[in-house]
């Protein structure tokens, strides 16, 4: 099989793995178990701990024990096992302990996949930068395939979710073995202290401020990014209890109106590019901001009979709210830092969005949830609930744009391949 084929399809398992759940799951836990919006913010967080420390441990591995490829499937057959046991799980500390084992196995594969590809590459005396995007691309559209199959297949509610994405993690496990060798690149010897090989020397980025700004501002976009990947499809899910909507397309289907985020998100990458040289990082972020603050204020308002086309359109500005701070930012990160310590930064700009954000956005959001919009019935404010995530959008844009003092230079170029280093779907 062609070397582009089988990275193809290695990216195409990865993302659907994610992609027969990660949106569908809070209605699993609202609809099907009827458990509480705070226990469910600690489900989300689980992916956030562990972006902070299993990526890192399991890169020391393979750079110095083991072939990346195959602690990459060894990881996969391990997760999948563990989603297949999620439905057996009748508790909700049950349940979030188990996905916290499922993400310890998942998260590392993010980076792990992108090294074996890379290497696979240059092994071929291919061009990463030219070659890697349009293989990574087909992981979106993983992500957007296991979307319409878990609600084509009417699973949105159903423990069924989590048997897919376990098969898929299986295959995607046992074809791991199958790729080309990626050895442990370190040798004996090797006097990197192991502050550098974990990536924690990338810290010394924030002693200067407009860094300090960044970072801390990209993690509260990781953490607006939860928000909506936790309760998009729970939102519309719940309009099935009102016989106005109960008909509808988007009530029906939910996660294939969700899905549209993700073709949005193909598309809106290849502008990048052209807002970073014309307007730079500044302007770039700040359009994010608002794209998040529109993002939320149109779920606020729109619903699946006549306002269907604000939600429609909410998925649309999604692909430039989540493009325009994670992979701009990664190549932010790239063209800031000092070339020694590139990949651990980038590795701190992950933890940051995928790490501490998520965990804040996480646990925080299904406290305010619980506490402000949920009513004793258990019915939520979906428009209180959306609103408050659009004004947090927006007091973002508006710290954001007199506390961030970098100077766009017009004439910088624009370093287009790290958008290939970008994790999410």
């Amino acid at each position: 099989m062609n070397l582009k084929l089988r990275l193809t399809l290695m990216n195409f398992l990865q993302f659907y793995i994610w992609g027969a759940w990660l949106i569908t799951i809070g209605r699993y836990w609202f609809e099907n178990r009827g458990w509480s919006g705070t226990e469910f913010g600690w489900v989300f967080s689980t992916m956030g701990f562990a972006s902070l420390f299993m990526p890192a441990l399991m890169g020391v591995l393979a750079d110095r024990k083991i072939n990346a490829e195959r602690l990459y499937g060894v990881l996969h057959i391990a997760g999948g096992i563990l989603l297949a046991c999620v439905p057996l799980m009748d508790s909700p500390r049950a349940l979030i302990g188990l996905m916290m084992l499922t993400m310890c196995c998942y998260m590392p594969t993010l980076a792990l996949g992108i090294a074996v590809a890379y290497n696979a590459l240059k092994r071929e005396g291919m061009d990463v930068v030219r070659d890697y995007p349009p293989i990574r691309v087909w992981g979106t559209v993983g992500f957007i395939a296991a979307l319409w199959t878990t609600s084509l297949l009417g699973l949105e509610t159903s423990p069924g979710q989590f048997y897919i994405a376990a098969g898929a993690a299986v295959a995607l496990g046992l074809y791991a073995f199958t790729l080309p060798p990626c050895p442990p690149k370190l040798v004996r010897g090797d006097s990197r202290s192991m502050v550098d090989v974990l990536g924690l020397s990338s810290f010394r980025l924030f002693r200067d401020r407009n860094m300090a700004v960044f970072f801390i501002f990209a993690m509260m976009l990781g953490a607006a990014l939860q928000l909506t990947n936790a309760y998009g499809g729970t939102f519309l899910g719940e309009f099935s209890a009102d016989p106005t909507y109960a008909d509808s397309l988007a009530v029906k289907y939910p996660a294939i109106i969700m899905s549209i985020s993700q073709i949005s998100e193909t598309l809106f990458i290849l502008t990048i590019p052209f807002f970073l040289r014309r307007f730079g990082i500044k302007t770039v972020m700040t359009i994010s901001m608002i794209a998040w603050f529109l993002r939320f204020g149109l779920l606020a308002y729109g619903d699946p009979g006549a306002g269907l086309w604000m939600i429609i359109l909410s998925c649309i500005v999604y692909g430039m709210a989540f493009d325009f701070f994670n992979i701009s930012g990664s190549l932010f990160v790239e063209q800031q830092s000092d070339p020694t310590i590139r990949a651990s930064a980038q590795g701190l700009f992950m933890v940051m969005t995928n790490g501490i954000g998520a965990v804040l956005g996480s646990l925080v959001s299904g406290y305010v949830i619980d506490a402000f919009f949920t009513g004793a019935d258990g019915a939520k404010d979906w428009h209180g609930i959306w609103s408050a995530f659009a004004l947090y959008a927006l007091a973002m844009a508006v710290l954001f744009v007199p506390l961030f003092r970098h100077r766009h230079d017009a004439g910088a170029r624009v370093a287009v391949h790290g958008a290939a280093d970008v994790n999410n779907p």
